[in-house]
């Protein structure tokens, strides 16, 4: 039977994605969600036995892959947050640290820039060239005035711009750019899924391909959330026999690093906190809201979902709200429970819902994987460090070897972290503390609390991954500690 026989009508029964809009048969839409400071075991996808309630991030985590082994590019979210805009390690593009913060320890830290360069081909532009409609809805934190996602491709921005948090969830918001408050008292995390949701709407009318960077500010500080979810967790810790916050936090391994301070750094150890228990709800109800815009626009099945974040979960300081163990530390911490982050990832049609991907990857690869799942050109002479991992979403057991994957925070963090450069290769992740240059080598798969250093017993190991190392800040321009302004304490020359 050849098809120029049959009438239009049968046409569009028989084959129905001839009655879609053209922009809907050749382009895959991509909603990006980013959650602020969301742990790895924060989400029941990862940890079932969490005390915190993620279902509609659990239900899309069944519907697409799950990454066990994936790593925000820093401990911290504004360099991550470039470095999944750009394709360029923070390292690279100078944006080492939070823009706007820094604090001094034995040494003062490197220099940082405190904007995405406006240079930059963004993932937001790669899409607008496509023809795309962009729009970010919620934290930016890249910059202010000439640096705001409106400047770098987004065609919309609701509540972006330089700041890092809100000071408050509840409106008037006081402090949220670009995103008026509602009526008082509605909670931010709502809001952004209102605003996202009223996006797909317009896109929906159009028929035009969207890419949606929707970045939430939760669970990031402050602790706030809907009272009634504040009640229930604080009655679920209490059936639980949990809630005594002594009993929850511990003096970790970690040694003070900050000036004039000897209290041994406290670390929470069990997942407990009410508040944050509720802000994770809230976020999960948030995505789960947006999705179902999606469903009831028919927009599901030519959408690719990616859900991310963009550090570890907060253990060690600002409220300790939650616990990565058996991850080491947290955010602000170049140890797995800093840098490890969630991830899953739904692409109709070609990655297998329910299936566990243990390969590695970072955050530069969401570059120039994103533009190979909606058949776009590479750009490779941006994304300069991002490889696409499109063969594992196609196999999660494909060959594949994206390479060393590499970190590099001089700073000292406000959650006590230790300035430091890492490489993870294989199963063995080498960590230099740049105060002294001493290092620390870990066997991942055995060791995931990063107790057993293997420095003394794997010399060999040691080499290589040090060579890597140095070879890798040498080609990136990475930038080390500073002499001390206050003593006058040179750094160690490790590179």
């Amino acid at each position: 039977m050849k098809l120029r026989s049959l009438s239009p009508a049968p046409l569009a029964l028989l084959f129905p994605l001839l009655a879609l809009p053209a922009a809907a048969q050749e382009k895959l839409n991509v909603l990006f969600i980013l959650a602020d400071d969301l742990g790895y075991r924060d989400v029941g996808f990862n940890h079932p036995e969490t005390f915190y309630e993620t279902p509609n991030l659990d239900n899309l985590a069944a519907s697409g892959m799950v990454f066990t082994d994936f790593y925000a590019a820093s401990p911290v979210c504004s360099p991550t947050r470039a470095s999944i805009l750009t394709g360029k390690h923070p390292a690279r593009l100078g944006t080492t640290n939070y823009f706007t913060g820094q604090r001094a320890g034995k040494f003062d830290p490197a220099d940082f820039a405190n904007e995405l360069a406006p240079a930059e081909i963004t993932l937001a532009e790669a899409f607008k060239e496509a023809g795309y409609r962009t729009a970010h809805i919620g934290k930016w934190h890249l910059g202010g005035a000439g640096a705001l996602p409106t400047d770098q491709g987004f065609d919309l921005n609701r509540g972006g711009g330089e700041n890092g948090h809100p000071r408050s969830y509840f409106s008037p918001y006081k402090n949220i750019e670009n995103l008026a408050s509602g009526p008082e008292g509605e909670y931010l995390t709502s809001r952004l899924a209102e605003e996202s949701a009223a996006f797909l709407d317009e896109v929906a009318k159009s028929g035009q391909p969207f890419f949606l960077h929707l970045s939430f500010y939760a669970p990031h500080t402050p602790l706030q959330a809907p009272q009634e979810l504040i009640e229930k967790y604080q009655k679920k810790a209490a059936a639980l026999g949990l809630g005594d916050e002594e009993g929850a936090l511990e003096p970790g391994r970690e040694r003070q690093v900050w000036p004039d301070t000897e209290e041994p750094r406290k670390v929470r150890i069990r997942q407990d906190h009410a508040v944050y228990a509720a802000m994770i709800e809230s976020l999960d109800s948030a995505v789960g809201r947006v999705l179902a815009k999606l469903d009831a626009l028919n927009l599901r099945d030519n959408t690719a979902i990616v859900f991310t974040s963009d550090n570890g979960g907060l253990s060690t300081d600002e409220g300790h709200p939650t616990s990565n163990l058996p991850y080491r530390a947290g955010k602000g911490w170049i140890y797995e429970g800093g840098l490890r982050v969630p991830l899953a990832i739904r692409w109709p049609g070609v990655a297998s819902a329910g299936k566990v991907c243990n390969v590695p990857a970072t955050s530069t690869d969401f570059y120039p994987t994103l533009l190979e799942m909606a058949g776009l050109p590479a750009k490779p002479e941006q994304h300069l460090d991002g490889v696409s991992f499109v063969p594992l979403l196609r196999n999660p057991f494909a060959k594949f070897d994206r390479g060393p994957i590499f970190f590099h925070y001089p700073h000292y963090s406000n959650q006590g972290g230790f300035p430091a450069s890492a490489v993870r290769k294989g199963n063995h992740k080498l960590i230099q503390d740049l105060e002294d240059g001493a290092y620390e080598l870990y066997d991942l798969p055995t060791d995931s609390q990063e107790h057993n250093n293997l420095e003394q017993l794997e010399g060999e190991l040691l080499k290589e991954f040090s060579a890597l190392l140095d070879e890798w800040r040498k080609e990136v321009g990475a930038k080390p500690l500073k002499k001390s302004a206050a003593n006058g304490a040179e750094p160690p020359g490790l590179w």
